[in-house]
């Protein structure tokens, strides 16, 4: 008979919530990404506006078209503001759900091992038979010989 392990299903379902934990893990990383980059193309986009700003103040300007240039640069920064936020709170969300995958992972690496521990004394023990079961035989044929040369 073959090696069962007996909390089988229960590592396989283990298996399966390391692997959303970690998936959640990544997908939180790929958000936070997007995010960082969304805020780095912002201010980007709000030194331009600066730079504009700055050229366009060098000559004549109509106080409606400085008061708009202004009220895009404001907005470019609230949103800044706004994407920096959303960093921080996705930063946090990584963590905790880092924190679920190591808990999922070690979990389940508890089920592997104990898994290993228990494969290594079947193996250990189906040896051992092995090697009576061989001694058996040696020691019958042992015998057999000796009797077959009495006579």
């Amino acid at each position: 008979m073959g090696f069962r392990f007996s909390l089988a299903t229960v590592l396989r379902f283990r298996e399966s919530l390391e692997k959303r934990e970690e998936l959640a893990v990544q997908a939180t990383q790929l958000e936070a990404a997007r995010v960082r980059r969304l805020a780095q193309e912002m201010a980007a986009k709000i030194a331009r506006k600066h730079e504009v700003l700055e050229s366009t103040m060098q000559g004549m300007l109509k106080a409606s078209v400085l008061q708009l240039m202004l009220s895009e640069l404001n907005e470019a920064v609230e949103e800044r503001k706004v994407l920096l936020l959303n960093l921080e709170i996705l930063q946090r969300k990584h963590k905790e759900q880092l924190k679920s995958y190591r808990v999922a992972h070690n979990r389940r690496q508890m089920l592997t091992d104990m898994l290993t521990q228990q494969r290594t004394a079947y193996e250990q023990k189906q040896l051992r038979a092995d090697q009576k079961l061989l001694d058996d035989i040696f020691s019958a044929r042992s015998q057999q010989n000796s009797r077959n040369s009495q006579f």
